[in-house]
Order: C-alpha cells, then structure tokens, then sequence
C-alpha cells in the first residue's frame, strides 16, 4: 500500500508466524531451543505482543476439527477447561468442547476480558456452541464476560438441515466456491463479541450473569456472502432479533421454539424415575438374528466343544476377533465349560418395527454391555418407551413403544427405555426402590409401578392409582403430536422432553385411550385392528407385473440394492429402487380423505426388478422415528447377499402391514394435535 518502513530503529510489518493458542504466558522452564535462529526471533516477537502490546481485537477462522493431530502443550490443553463447570446452567453433556476452535474462542476471551479488558473478539466457526450441550458453560461465561454479542448464523450444515433452507432450496456453506459448491460440511456463524472500556477482571473472576440480550440473525441460500457484506452499511438495529437465552435450555444462543408454560412442566424422568439403556451387543453377527433357528444353531456351535476356534472364527468373524475389553478365546473357553442357556434367545426389538432374535448372555463381554439391571424388568405383560435426553439432529426422537428387550440404538444412540412397571424383587434394592408396603405403587402381583412419588401425588388428586397406567400411556400422543414437536423443538433437542399433564380424569383417560391405540401401532408384537380398515386395504399390496407367475425364491428376494455390508460387517443403507408416481383412480377412491393426510404423491418400493409393493404413500415412505426411515431400513437389512435368503409370504406381507401401520399413524395426527391442544389449556400445577 506504499507505507515505508523505517530504517531506524529496524522495523518490521506487523505480521507474525506464531501459534495463537501458545506463548501468552512466560515459559515455566527454559525456552525450546528451535532449529532455525530466525524461527526463534520470530517466536520471540510474537511474544512480546502477546504479553506486552495492548491488543484490541481479536479475529479470525480457527479450525474446527477436534483432535488435532499437533503437539498438546499444557497451554494449549486447558484452554477449555475454564468451560466445562457452570454456576446455574446445565452441566455440559458429550464432547463438544475438545473442538479446536474452543480453544481459539478461550484464548481470545482470556486475553481482551481479563488482560486487556475492553475490546473486540470476532471469530467464524463451526456454530455447534450456539446451542450444543456441551457449550452451555462456555455461553453462561460469555454473558458474564462481554457487554454485548452479536450473531451471524451462516446455516450450510449437511447434518442438521441436509444443507437446505426452511424453503427447501439450496443452503451451500458460506465458504463454498465455483469448484466445490457445497463448502465445508458444518454449519458456521460469525460471533461478534465486544467488552468496554474499564478495569480488567481478575483471572477466574466470574460475576453473577445479568439478563443479558443477544443480537442474533439468520443467513440462509445461495447469496448469504453478498448479504453479509451488504449489510456492513446498514443499520444493525433492524437486522437482528433480540434474545435473551433461557437458564433451564442452557442459554441457547439462538432462537429456541418451545411453548408458553413448556418449562415448568415435568421432565419425562421426573414422571416415570427408573430407565435403562438399551442392550449393547457390539457382536450382531454372533447373537442377533433374524431366524431363531439361525440364532440357535450358531450358538450351539459357539458352545460346542468339538468345534475349534479356527472353525468358529470361520462360522462368525467377530466372535473369535478381541477386543480391548473382549478376549474371544478366553471368553469362548469359560463360556463353553458353563454351557448353553436356549431359554436366553428372547425377543428383541432392534430397530423401530424391526423385533429380531438375541441370545441374551448374563456373563463375559460377549455382550458388549449386557445391561444386568435391565434384563430382569422385561417380562411379560411389562410396557416400555424410549427417551433421549438429547439428540444429534434437529428432529425430535419421537419414543418407540415396545413390550420386549431393547437395542441401544432402538431409534437412535443413547436413548433410555423407561417402563411400566418394576420387579419389585430381586433387583429392588439395587434400584433403591421403596421397601414400604403401604406404597400404593407396589400391585398385588408383587409388581411394582415406575412412577415418581410427585406422579403418585398427582394421579391421586387428578383420577385413583388404578389410573396410573394411563399417565404412561398420555406420555405417547403427547410425544407423537407433530404440533408439540414443532413448538418446541428448540427445547427438545436440549434436554429430556416435558410432558403436560390434563387437570381432570377424564382428559388423562381420553389422552391415554388414544396413546394405546399408538402403542397397538408401534408394537408389532401387538394385533392392529385398525389397519384391517378399507380405506387402508390398498395400500402396499405385492404385485407382479401383469401374466407374471409367481415363483417364490425369484421374486421374493431383495435385490433391488437396499443394503449392503459394510466395514466390520455393518449393514450399509442403499438407494434401493421406488418408483414415485399419482395414486390411480382406484387407490384415489378406497384412500379418499386420508389422502389429505399421506400425501398427494405415491410410490412403488421394488424388492427386485420384477416384483413390488405397490402405493406406499410418500408420506408413509419416509416416515422416520428417531434417526432411521422405517421401512427403508427394515429393508437394508433384508437384501438378498446379507440374509442369505428370499423372503418369506410372512415378511412379504410385514412389509404391507408395516406400511399400513404408519399410514394409521399419519391418519392419528388430528387427533393428536387436537388432544396436545386440549391437555395444554388445561394443564395440572406441577410442584415436583
């Protein structure tokens, strides 16, 4: 730009090679001897302006992958161990914080806040610390460090929102170009942080956080850059909504959707106290199977003394391959001198829709996590749904009702199984439950209900303990209504979902009437009667093209590509083959107004290049619960090469009833809505 540098004293331009995240502190020890003297006058210059110049702003675009392969200096290391406490927020959950650029964002709070003590921090970075749970001590810090924040949110992120706008057009990452459209994968903001003039806080000093507001703004599509720079010359008033970030949401710095009251209605652990995680096999290929003959045969080969290891391994890969915490041989050798338990091949609901056979083994890791505590509590008559305390996508994990032993990926990781009812013996005491008598949970058949003493309160004003069970099954319609979910979907991916209770019996008994009728849909162990209905008969039908003989081993087999085997023997989901159409005249007319609710559009979903099930609604083809399309899924598991089979008139005909069963589903959501409606304008004071 034609600004001389001055010969006396030797001046340098302002520009140094140096590790942000280091040198800001004087060397406990002697300083690294470099291997270039010019690198340590560098280092050396670099230093004296972070320890001695007053630095004002702070910029830039630190990196967002965690687990850097770099040198982790002590320094640098506990940059973010200041975040991981808080004062009144939640706790931080998961592992979000060892993310570079937190890093970035501590050092530069820590030098303008507490060694400065007036000035500016602005950083583009993954926005994951917006909302995340493992940010919410970063953020309560942040309210009580700076005067004022603004927030650009770029959006582009392929997980949340598949890189689409609200409009479902095109969202590409603020750093995309000509040669590679899409940008980085993560979503970005640009975070504006400012501080005023005045005494520097002493390092560690932490205020009580005032109310404070945060200046927030979307960026969406393909023009979101020229927006941006547009926008320097406007008035910054008019640009950006003001928040004020709830405590119990963990301060949330963006909008967070949820509903007038939502907050002060209990958590689903505060209704129902006893959930397990679900059972963790890490070995599918060993003790799941789709055949119980199947299963039964190889693990009567897996306890066979004459069957060597070398044979076993052939037979099943992963149960003779160790592990840090499974040793195949040692494992094998004890278990075959104990024996075999048939009694411990049980049902076991694997994926939404999807029950399968598990051999249930009490001892060793061959189950990776065999959940002891969970097993004895599944028996029959016993009522269970899943519950996440949080959510790696945007959409809710609506819960799965099951009366069987549950994967932990039942709808996605880490959900909770919570039941009906509890064992009162023998695992009582390890639960802690009351040993009381007089307890109005503890049944005559010496079961014992998994309500909280604050839920017994309420069913005795609200109905009688024999209404217990239907505050359970009000938890399903409330859960289920895609009203509740849309308004309060930025406190449902926050924390474990909070369930309205009706002030009078008749509102809990209508609700609970209509979460059974959910549960009959959900649980295919269950009859549905309501699927037999004639507006439904329609859809799903196997066809075969016209004058085609059936020939059961051709066209019942999956080959239209759902699924294949991936690394580690992981089923991998494939794009399969559907053919997206109009209804024809004759589905128009037996559908008629549930059209309304599965969609104007229809599809074909082929098991090969012959065969078909014929109108699956769109709506119903790609109903999802928690993380995973129903069917679609069900399906990648059923390819040809990784089941070893056709399919049978059974399983050709589940796939029929499994879509009529969503169909009813979808056909429920008025009710749904309406019943959350009603329950929400009458809604009990809950003191728990």
């Amino acid at each position: 730009m034609g600004a001389p540098l001055s010969e006396r004293p030797r001046e340098r331009v302002g520009v140094y090679l140096t590790n942000a995240l280091t040198g800001w502190e004087p060397p406990k020890g002697p300083k690294q001897r470099l291997i270039f003297p010019e690198l340590e006058e560098e280092r050396d210059a670099a230093e004296h302006v972070k320890r001695e110049v007053p630095i004002l702003v702070i910029l830039g675009n630190p990196p967002y992958n965690s687990f850097a392969g770099i040198a982790r200096m002590d320094e640098e290391r506990d940059l973010s161990e200041s975040y991981r406490t808080t004062r009144q927020a939640p706790a931080p959950q998961g592992q979000g914080l060892n993310d570079l650029y937190v890093r970035f964002f501590r050092m530069a709070e820590r030098r303008i806040v507490e060694k400065t003590g007036r000035g500016v921090v602005c950083l583009i970075s993954n926005y994951s610390w917006l909302d995340g749970l493992s940010f919410t001590g970063m953020r309560e810090r942040y309210l009580e460090a700076f005067d004022r924040i603004w927030i650009d949110c770029l959006n582009g992120d392929k997980y949340k929102t598949g890189k689409l706008t609200p409009e479902s057009e095109p969202d590409p990452s603020v750093f995309s170009t000509e040669s590679n459209r899409e940008g980085i994968q993560v979503g970005t903001d640009i975070a504006l942080l400012v501080v005023g003039a005045g005494p520097a806080s002493p390092e560690g000093a932490r205020s009580s956080a005032p109310t404070k507001i945060i200046r927030f703004r979307h960026l969406w599509g393909k023009t979101k850059r020229q927006q941006l720079l547009e926008s320097a010359e406007q008035d910054g008033k008019t640009l950006y909504q003001e928040l004020i970030p709830p405590l119990d949401l963990g301060l949330p710095f963006a909008p967070a959707q949820v509903t007038t009251g939502y907050l002060q209605w209990p958590l689903l652990p505060d209704l129902f106290p006893v959930s397990f995680p679900g059972v963790k096999t890490s070995r599918d290929d060993v003790v799941v199977d789709i055949d119980r003959e199947r299963l039964v045969k190889r693990m009567e080969q897996y306890f066979d003394m004459e069957i060597s290891h070398e044979e076993m391994r052939r037979i099943s890969p992963s149960a003779m391959t160790s592990t840090a915490r499974f040793k195949a041989e040692e494992v094998r050798d004890h278990l075959r001198k104990r024996g075999f338990f048939p009694k411990n091949i049980v049902p076991y609901c694997y994926r939404p829709f999807d029950v399968r056979w598990l051999y249930w083994e009490p001892e060793t890791k061959l189950l990776d996590e065999k959940r002891s505590e969970y097993f004895p509590h599944v028996f029959e008559g016993n009522r269970w749904l899943s519950g996440g305390q949080r959510n790696r996508k945007e959409a809710f994990y609506q819960p799965q009702y099951t009366t069987v032993l549950a994967d932990h990926h039942i709808v996605e990781s880490n959900v909770g199984m919570f039941p009906l009812y509890l064992r009162a013996e023998p695992a009582g005491k390890s639960l802690m439950l009351a040993p009381d008598p007089h307890d109005p949970r503890i049944l005559p058949s010496g079961k014992r209900l998994n309500i909280s003493d604050s839920l017994v309160t309420y069913v005795m004003h609200a109905a009688t303990i024999d209404d217990a069970p239907s505050a359970f099954y009000h938890a399903l319609p409330i859960l289920h209504s895609p009203t509740y979910r849309t308004e309060n979907s930025g406190a449902l991916r926050q924390d474990w979902p909070r369930i309205p209770l009706p002030d009078n019996k008749e509102a809990l008994l209508a609700s609970a009437a209509l979460g059974r009728q959910i549960a009959a849909l959900l649980d295919t162990e269950q009859d549905a009667g309501t699927i037999q209905e004639s507006s439904l008969q329609k859809i799903g039908a196997f066809t075969l093209p016209e004058g085609t003989t059936l020939d059961e081993p051709k066209h019942f087999a999956v080959t239209a590509g759902w699924g294949h085997a991936g690394k580690g023997g992981i089923t991998m989901p494939g794009k399969g083959k559907t053919t997206d159409r109009d209804y024809t005249e004759k589905e128009r007319t037996s559908l008629g107004e549930a059209i309304k609710l599965l969609g104007e559009r229809t599809c074909d979903v082929y098991l090969n290049e012959f065969a078909y099930w014929s109108n699956v609604p769109l709506r119903v083809w790609e109903y999802t619960i928690g993380g995973y399309q129903v069917i679609k899924k069900w399906l990648s598991y059923r390819e040809d090469k990784l089941l070893g089979r056709p399919l049978t008139k059974d399983e050709v005909r589940y796939v029929q009833e499994m879509a009529r069963r969503i169909a009813a589903i979808l056909l429920l959501e008025p009710a749904l809505d309406s019943n959350y409606r009603e329950v929400k304008e009458h809604t009990f004071t809950w003191n728990g």
